[in-house]
């Protein structure tokens, strides 16, 4: 489904990404994990359309999206459910549902779809959004999200800031999105929880892809020497 190859990103004279190599299979869930630091974000920015990228390409079914612009990104079937969450704060659970279906594709998600997903939302769909729990508020993310009727989702740093029995429900409920014709990619610092859910790895460091196989292909310490640049000891 998603196809990149040779990627390169810059951050001014900084340069985030190196040549990156990435493909990402129709109805697989891709985890990339590494330190902070190691380009994870700005990779999915780049795939976005959110940061222009130096050089490389970026397909989605073999059609090129490295040039265009996020919205457009998102009417093409991609959607991101960015770090920390950003929800409008001056918005209700439901008005911030509804924000993710601008692009006016139409599929499987709608807010009845969605709240069966996520039934506590609907108990809550007048209330603002910010005032709920960590936890439900990452359900208004990936409502939202899915409210745009992604073919890919991308999801970046879903466990942060949560308890482990939240962090379990929420990468409980991604097969269940897969099932439904969505491909996945995560960016997850916590390995096991990224080992767990994905069908295949890749390790990203100092902006390179330094490791990448299917979980039940990979070392202990080759994960180790590929996050952190050091053998296990």
């Amino acid at each position: 489904m998603l196809q990149v190859r040779n990627l390169v990103a810059r951050y001014g004279d900084f340069q985030a990404l190196f040549g990156i190599d990435f493909d990402a299979p129709e109805g697989g869930i891709v985890a990339l994990i590494g330190a902070n630091g190691a380009g994870k974000s700005t990779f999915l920015k780049s795939i976005a359309g959110q940061m222009p990228s130096k050089s490389g390409t970026i397909r989605l079914h073999s059609d090129e999206i490295g040039g265009l612009s996020s919205d457009e990104v998102v009417r093409r079937g991609v959607s991101m459910i960015p770090e920390g969450r950003r929800l409008f704060r001056s918005l209700t659970v439901e008005e911030n549902l509804r924000v993710g279906a601008f692009g006016g594709r139409s599929g499987r998600w709608t807010l009845e779809t969605v709240y069966a997903l996520f039934p506590a939302l609907s108990e809550r769909r007048a209330t603002s959004a910010t005032a709920l729990s960590g936890g439900q508020q990452q359900m208004v993310a990936i409502g939202r999200a899915l409210m745009s009727n992604p073919e890919l989702l991308l999801c970046d740093e879903l466990s942060l800031g949560l308890s482990p029995a939240v962090v379990k429900d929420i990468y409980a409920i991604l097969p269940r999105i897969r099932d439904e014709g969505v491909s996945i990619v995560i960016v997850e610092q916590d390995i096991d929880m990224a080992l767990k859910a994905a069908d295949e790895i890749y390790c990203f460091m100092h902006g390179r892809v330094t490791l990448r196989g299917a979980p039940s292909a990979l070392r202990r310490d080759a994960i180790s020497a590929a996050y952190f640049g050091l053998e296990d000891r």
